[in-house]
């Protein structure tokens, strides 16, 4: 009876064992590609699908070869999905503190900007005045722009172009805009516009100085040295003429400032903010806005259009900006890059004068917690742009008209009280 009970027992230990192996099995299967198997597919990626469509766009096959030479995938850039796995939504920023927008101003910052600049004008003053009057565009604003993207071009760009862009193009969640890029920064070095060894980039991909992606690169930089390239990496003529280019191309109107900051009556409601909401100055006048430095709006300016900013709501800094102001956010889509970089411009041309409006008592909440209001806000009809813990200005004017509508002091910013209410 023992041996029959030893042989049960070896039986059941053996079936344990394969069990155990095929566990094993299944479980390599599923594992996410190793950092070889990766290389292996990104290798195969390029030579099946990535190169028939550079071919297709003119792309020689020693300028793929020369781009790729040597390259791997670098797994360490954020917002990847490796092979076998799923995208995520990811949640790390939805759990980040929301602050004052008035951190976003901190005089650290800003003011190595503006010294930064100072000193620049200064030293390339008639560089200035002639890309000024090339391309209407003062030079104050490229002196903002190019601090506040690279520190005056001592940031230095790390990365190999091809490199980033290659692994974003293969396996990032936004695939198909970086594949765009790729094939433009191939498209760069075909044309002989930058040889590969000059392809350094940020992060992100973006390019030199003046942190073109590649296809705004081929749109916007220019040689302006005349040496038959544009050299965003080196040349600071041709780094200060591509960023005014970048902005004449997106209508900088000559002649025209980018705002003024003003004070707002409780009157006039904050949720009238937004580009789609303008007026003539001369209308927002006769509502009773006025500039916080008691001067009257240039008798030039009453008839032209200009759009109400309060990007803290009743809780900040309030502006009358013109379509200048639009023109630097299509630099980088957000308000306060925009309000940081026209703020530097005015201390850099005119000196040091902080905003004569105070950032109140807000944030503290996470961005989670305004996702949610807007999700809310949605549900009720409002169109709060996007549910993304950021809120832009078609959040706070929702706000602003949700709090007008329920017998509350409309202050169009989020707040705890209101998140707890409309979640």
């Amino acid at each position: 009876m023992s041996g029959f009970l030893q042989a049960i027992e070896r039986g059941l230990y053996q079936l344990a064992i394969a069990i155990f192996l095929a566990i094993l099995v299944t479980l390599g299967a599923s594992a996410p590609a190793s950092a070889a198997k990766v290389d292996d597919q990104f290798r195969n990626w390029l030579q099946s699908e990535l190169w028939p469509e550079a071919k297709a766009k003119g792309i020689s096959r020693e300028t793929f070869d020369a781009a790729f030479d040597g390259i791997k995938p670098n797994l360490k850039l954020p917002d990847l999905v490796l092979p076998g796995e799923k995208a995520t939504t990811p949640q790390k920023q939805h759990q980040a503190e929301f602050g004052s927008p008035g951190a976003y101003f901190a005089e650290k910052t800003i003011g190595a900007v503006v010294a930064g600049g100072r000193a620049r004008a200064a030293t390339n003053g008639s560089t200035l005045a002639a890309i000024e009057k090339r391309f209407g565009v003062p030079g104050e604003i490229l002196l903002a722009i190019w601090g506040r993207e690279t520190g005056f071009g001592a940031a230095k760009m790390p990365y190999d172009a091809f490199e980033v862009l290659g692994t974003k193009a293969f396996m990032s969640t936004k695939k198909e805009f970086y594949r765009t890029e790729l094939l433009a920064a191939l498209e760069i070095v075909e044309r002989g516009l930058a040889p590969v060894g000059a392809m350094k980039s940020s992060w992100a991909g973006a390019l030199g100085q003046p942190q073109f992606m590649p296809t705004s690169f081929l749109k916007h930089a220019v040689a302006y040295n005349g040496g038959g390239r544009a050299d965003i990496w080196n040349s600071v003529p041709d780094t200060l003429a591509s960023i005014a280019n970048y902005l004449d191309h997106y209508g900088w109107v000559k002649g025209r400032g980018w705002g003024f900051e003003v004070t707002v009556p409780t009157a006039v409601s904050c949720s009238l903010e937004g580009p789609d909401q303008g007026k003539k100055i001369a209308q927002w006048a006769a509502m009773g806005i006025k500039r916080v430095d008691g001067k009257p709006f240039p008798a030039s300016e009453l008839k032209a259009e200009g759009f109400l900013l309060m990007p803290a709501g009743r809780s900040g800094p309030a502006f009358v900006v013109t379509p200048n102001f639009y023109v630097i956010k299509e630099y980088n889509n957000s308000d306060l890059y925009g309000l940081f970089i026209a703020h530097a411009a005015d201390r850099i041309a005119h000196g040091d004068s902080n905003f004569s409006g105070s950032w109140g008592a807000v944030g503290g909440l996470y961005r989670s917690d305004i996702a949610a209001l807007q999700r809310a806000l949605e549900a009720k009809g409002y169109d709060v742009g996007s549910a993304d813990g950021l809120p832009g200005f078609k959040t706070r004017r929702s706000i602003g008209t949700w709090q007008a509508k329920n017998g509350r002091p409309a202050t169009c910013f989020p707040d705890a009280d209101l998140v707890a209410v409309l979640k």
